[in-house]
């Protein structure tokens, strides 16, 4: 049964700790539930602004929300084995974590090298989430979604969504038009570890772990060790992990920096592109540990803003601005937004 609110504060459901107000909130536990909200708001004021969001991670609030926010709560995993893999249907309102961690402890395999990520499963389809080396898109089979509007329900095979890096197509051109239902994942009965990614090897070599004999617990203990040391704690500490995506560049732009810092960390992507960490760029602009008013960049990774308390969205989108313009300024690279910035664009 749905749940209906009205100028609701939306403090609790974003990490950013921003404090604004919903015009309504409708919390949704079933599918069906969700079919009768959409249309009887198609029914009763077709013009209205929908926005769905899930465990709020990826939020960044520039003012109060003019319309109707959507909240799941549709839970469950379901698993069953089949001779390509073991199949999982999730629901979006899982958090991500604990998926990681039932997996882990059930001998599901693909997840690990993603522990620790904040938000819920249904945000992991749309906004293709990864860390170290995995991302969502390599092990999602298919997305169950609700039209916002029509209330048809659909199935989407992965291959259909549009998949790159930290994007879908339901966070670009199907942006808003959907709300996840349920997430489809094909994971393995065999441990087969990522270990060559953001200090991994290092981390396990310090424990006296080496490769041949990592398990998949000591590589989901060790990831959200390193991710815990990085990144402040949103209860703590307002913020939305990673503020901005990794540039991809042509290779000849990567050459021309190295040029002139050859200690330059990057990733290869293909012959012709180079992936360099936006947090590396920002640092060497001077903005790690800086702060704009009552936002700052951290002073550990500099790919995250913070509250610093009590800062509204467009003080963070303020520094944001200014941070992509330094960066745009001194290596002709413009860095973009990971996190949804809701009222505005940047």
């Amino acid at each position: 049964m749905a749940r209906i609110e009205y100028n609701y504060p939306l403090l609790s459901h974003n990490t950013f700790g921003i404090e604004a107000y919903a015009d309504r909130f409708v919390a949704y536990d079933s599918v069906e539930d969700l079919r009768q909200v959409v249309r009887r708001l198609r029914a009763d004021c077709p013009d209205v602004p929908v926005l769905h969001i899930g465990g709020g991670s990826n939020l960044l609030f520039l003012s109060d929300f003019k319309g109707v926010v959507l909240h799941s709560a549709i839970g469950g995993i379901e698993c069953e084995e089949r001779p390509d893999g073991i199949r999982l249907r999730v629901g979006a309102a899982v958090v991500w974590d604990d998926l990681v961690a039932y997996c882990v402890e059930h001998g599901f395999y693909g997840l690990e090298n993603l522990s620790f990520i904040p938000g819920e499963v249904g945000a992991s389809a749309v906004q293709n989430i990864g860390a170290y080396g995995a991302e969502a898109k390599d092990v999602i089979t298919a997305v169950e979604a609700v039209g916002l509007r029509d209330g048809e329900v659909r199935m989407f095979d992965a291959s259909a969504c549009g998949y790159a890096y930290r994007k879908s197509i339901f966070k670009e051109e199907w942006r808003g038009r959907y709300a996840v239902t349920h997430v489809h994942f094909r994971l393995s009965a065999t441990f087969r570890p990522n270990l060559d990614y953001g200090g991994i090897r290092e981390a396990l070599s310090a424990e006296g772990i080496r490769p041949e004999e990592v398990t998949a617990q000591d590589l989901r203990r060790v990831v959200i060790a390193i991710r815990k040391a990085k990144l402040p704690d949103p209860k703590v500490q307002g913020n939305a992990g990673s503020f901005f995506m990794n540039p991809v560049v042509p290779r000849e732009v990567y050459e021309a920096i190295k040029g002139d810092y050859p200690d330059v960390p990057h990733y290869e992507v293909d012959a012709e592109r180079v992936k360099i960490p936006a947090g590396w760029l920002i640092e060497r602009c001077g903005w790690k540990g800086r702060s704009l008013g009552r936002a700052a960049v951290h002073d550990r990774q500099a790919l995250v803003l913070v509250n610093k308390g009590s800062a509204t969205g467009r003080d963070i989108l303020a520094l944001c601005e200014a941070v992509r313009a330094d960066v745009l300024s001194r290596f002709g690279i413009s860095i973009s937004p990971e996190v949804n910035i809701i009222g505005g664009c940047a």
